[in-house]
Order: structure tokens, then C-alpha cells, then sequence
């Protein structure tokens, strides 16, 4: 199909519930649901975990969403070009997965793996279809802290082995052992009890302490970390290297060119498996391949995915090598991994993504949305850097190139800015100065560049306060 066109009719567009038409970011629309959204405030502040911390100064209260538009309680209509944070990847409430979801509904709701369901193997089945190398086995939880666990304990049972290499800037997810792997001061509230964790350096080359070097050789500097780490902080027999592909937590951190192929030479070397997070980063998001690690040409040993995955329901995976799944021998249960109502929503998940070449479509979508993020760095002294692949793409703040000062001011106002604009983002980064994009991967040609014109009022904003 003509990627320059909207995916399906209808997909896209929200009913004009105020007579604006979207046209204006929103910006006209009647606060009619004022009373009800203080409500709802009250209603968090008084009986959520004061933890849970909504962007902005006002928070939003989402009503309504359809494509890669959403709606507040107010009846104001957003841009959303974070997706839920790289979750809605075939955009909000499509009406294919919305269908199916609805008729497993009035099917059958629960069983567990007490029973099996054609819904579970078929989605197993898909997901090997599309999957790299020799993964071929699944296991189905609800979340990608679960699926990153399962991984960590799959690599323990089939090496014979405990120790688990991680990255510096990494996320993992918020149960202890996630926290544990996590390598984030801000995402690691309490002294994680977790043993047997190590971190090698993040290869991140923004941020390189190597200084300015050609990709190859700044990969081996990295590479040559991770090794040194193996050696010092370990017992010299590590279970599992675990690396994003795209560290998005972190600011999206793209890994310089043959880091990937050093680091699982290495961890094979020293008898270890190759973990690769694909949460984020994952199902045609990056472009051209369905998987991020694919860009280097590298097989993981055990991968990991949710978010994406079902659009929206809670589904997270880990797939591994045969020989691997099977090592597990004891006795292990997910009550609501691989449930009925979620695997229909990832078979049509998946269906929508292969009909509609969602690698194709990212990678040409991305390479717009990337032009016009590089064009805004041309003009802004402090944007000092932009980096992704795809539909996963970060703009990095700073206070000025020359010191790469790190500028979350900016970015928060920034965010700000771009919300009054009628358009939502993500940050990101170890001092929150990353701005995110990350929208569903049906998006338009017309929404990318809706929604840089919007980020570039944004940017001028921010410029003018200085």
C-alpha cells in the first residue's frame, strides 16, 4: 500500500465532540467535564500511591483515544506521539483488536495454564514466526518486569549458573530483581537485596568518557568494559549478559556500530546467554525488521518483549532457544500470563502489524519524523543531539553543545510547551533532559508532520524564554 496514506478509513480520527475539528490542537474545546476531572484528581491524590507521578504541572486525564489521537476529559484532543509510552503500536482502541478482544470476551475469559486455548499456542505460533534465529519457545506473563525475570531465571536454570551482567542507564523494570538490574539512581528507590548483579558501562556515545572516536573503535572500548567487568566484579562465569537494543528509559541510546556483535562474542566466550530487551524497541518499531537486534545481525540466546506486543493489553513474553525452554524443569505458573482475553489481543495485535508491514511503514514514517527532528537541531543551539532508528527517536537538551550540560529545564518546558501545542511527548534521560517520540506505527505522513509543526511552535517558545 502507498505509505503516505492513512492505514485504514476511519483509523485515526476522533468524533468532533466540540465543534473544533481537531484543527487547532484542541486549543477551542469547552471544559465540559471541569467537575469531572477534578474528581478524578481528588480521587488519585486521596487513594493512588503518591509514587505515581502524571507528566505535566496539570495533569491530563485521558477520556478517549482513537489512532494516534487522544482525548481528555475536558473534551481536548492531543497528538500522541509517545504512544503510552511506545505501548499503542497500532494506535489507540483499533477497531480490528478492539473486535476481537470483545468476541473472546463473550467467549471464554480465564482458565490459566490449567487448560490450554487455541488463543495461547496461536499466539506462541506467531510470535516464533516473526521471532530471530532459532527462538522458537514462549513464555506468556502480564508485564516486561515479569518477561525480563523469566529471562534472568531461564539463563540461571540452563547454564547452572547466577551471576547476570547488566548495563549502565538500563531499565528493567520495577519488581526488586528489575530494580536490581535497573541502572538508574531514580528508578532504584531502596538498596536492592538482589545478589549477584553487575553493571558494565552503558555504550553510550553522546555521553562517550572515550571522547569523540569512530563507531568501530569506540564499540570495542565498550566492549572491552564489559569484558574487564566479567572479570573483576564476577566469579569469571556469568549466566547472561542483558542489554536493550535501544536503552529508552535512558534517552533512547543508540549503541555505536559492532558493540552488539563484541558483547555477544564475549559473553559466550565466558559461557554466559545473550538477553536482548525488545520492550521498547520491538515489533517494527525501529524499522525494516521486526526486531531491533536484527539491525546488527546479531541471534539472542533469549529475548524479551510486552508493551507493543498487544497494543495496549497487558501482555509480556520471553522466547528462548529450545534447549534453553526446555532446561526449565520445575514447576512454574503465570495465573494471568497467556490468559484468552490478551492472547486475542495480541493475535490481532500481530495480524494488523504484518498486514500493514509495520517495519516498512517505520522505517519510512521515521525517517520523516528523524528529518524534521534533525532540521529543529540545526536551528536550536541547544538541542544537542539526536539519535534513534525509526519510530523510536530521542532529542537530547542541553544548556550548550560546547559542555554537553545536560538541560532538563528545558526539557520540561519543553514538554510543557509541546502540551499546550496539542501534542504529547515522552522524556527521558538519566537527568530527565530526553525528549521522546515514540507514536503507533500506523501513523501518517499528514500526523508527522502535524505534529512537527506543533513541536516546532513548541521550540520556539522554549527559545524565548532562554
Amino acid at each position: 500500500m502507498d505509505m503516505t496514506q492513512a492505514s485504514e478509513s476511519g483509523i485515526g480520527t476522533l468524533p468532533d465532540a466540540c465543534g473544533c475539528g481537531g484543527a487547532s490542537g484542541g486549543s477551542n474545546c469547552a471544559p465540559s467535564g471541569e467537575g469531572e476531572r477534578e474528581q478524578v484528581l481528588s480521587d488519585h491524590e486521596k487513594y493512588v500511591f503518591s509514587s505515581i507521578r502524571p507528566y505535566y504541572e496539570e495533569p491530563i486525564v485521558a477520556d478517549e483515544g482513537q489512532g494516534v489521537y487522544l482525548r481528555d476529559i475536558n473534551g481536548r484532543e492531543y497528538l500522541d506521539f509517545f504512544a503510552g509510552i511506545l505501548t499503542t503500536s497500532v494506535g489507540h482502541s483499533h477497531p480490528e483488536v478492539v473486535e476481537r478482544v470483545r468476541e473472546q470476551v463473550g467467549r471464554l475469559g480465564h482458565t490459566s495454564t490449567l487448560y490450554l486455548t487455541e488463543q495461547h499456542g496461536t499466539a506462541a505460533k506467531k510470535l516464533a514466526g516473526i521471532a530471530p534465529g532459532g527462538l522458537t519457545k514462549t513464555f506468556f506473563t502480564n508485564s516486561g518486569s515479569e518477561a525480563i525475570e523469566t529471562a534472568i531465571m531461564a539463563a540461571r536454570h540452563y547454564t547452572g549458573r547466577d551471576e547476570v551482567v547488566a548495563l549502565r542507564y538500563g531499565y528493567s523494570g520495577r519488581g526488586a530483581m528489575g530494580a536490581a538490574l535497573t541502572a538508574q539512581a531514580s528508578w532504584r528507590p531502596l538498596t536492592t537485596g538482589v545478589t549477584g548483579v553487575v553493571h558494565a558501562m552503558g555504550p553510550y556515545p553522546y555521553r562517550s568518557p572515550f571522547g569523540e572516536l569512530p563507531e568501530e573503535e569506540l564499540a570495542e572500548r565498550f566492549a572491552a568494559d564489559l569484558e574487564e567487568v566479567i572479570l573483576t566484579t564476577t566469579s569469571g562465569r556469568p549466566a547472561a549478559l542483558l542489554a536493550e537494543t535501544i536503552q529508552g528509559v535512558a534517552g533512547c541510546i543508540l549503541p555505536p556500530r559492532g558493540y552488539f556483535q563484541r558483547a555477544a562474542e564475549i559473553i559466550r566466550r565466558y559461557g554466559g546467554v545473550l538477553i536482548i530487551d525488545e520492550v521498547q524497541s520491538g515489533f517494527g518499531r525501529t524499522g525494516n525488521h521486526w526486531f531491533g537486534i536484527e539491525h546488527w545481525g546479531v541471534e539472542p540466546d533469549i529475548m524479551v518483549m510486552a508493551k507493543g506486543i498487544a497494543s495496549g493489553y497487558p501482555v509480556g513474553a520471553t522466547i528462548a532457544r529450545a534447549e534453553i525452554a526446555d532446561a526449565w524443569r520445575g514447576k512454574t505458573i503465570s495465573t494471568f500470563g497467556g490468559n484468552a482475553i490478551s492472547m486475542a489481543a495480541m493475535n490481532a495485535t500481530l495480524d494488523v502489524m504484518i498486514r500493514e508491514d509495520v517495519p516498512a511503514r517505520s522505517a519510512v514514517r521515521g525517517a520523516q519524523l528523524r528529518a524534521g527532528l534533525d532540521r529543529l537541531a540545526e536551528r536550536y543551539h541547544w538541542i544537542g543531539n539526536v539519535r534513534g532508528l525509526g519510530l523510536m527517536q530521542g532529542m537530547e537538551l542541553v544548556e550548550d553543545r560546547a559542555s554537553k550540560e545536560p538541560s532538563p529545564r528545558r526539557a520540561t518546558a519543553l514538554l510543557e510547551a509541546c502540551r499546550e501545542e496539542g501534542l504529547l511527548v515522552g522524556l527521558g534521560g538519566l537527568r530527565g533532559q530526553v525528549m521522546r517520540f515514540g507514536p503507533s506505527m500506523l501513523v501518517t505522513r499528514e500526523e508527522v508532520d502535524e505534529a512537527l509543526a506543533r513541536l516546532g511552535r513548541a521550540c520556539e517558545v522554549v527559545e524565548a524564554k532562554g
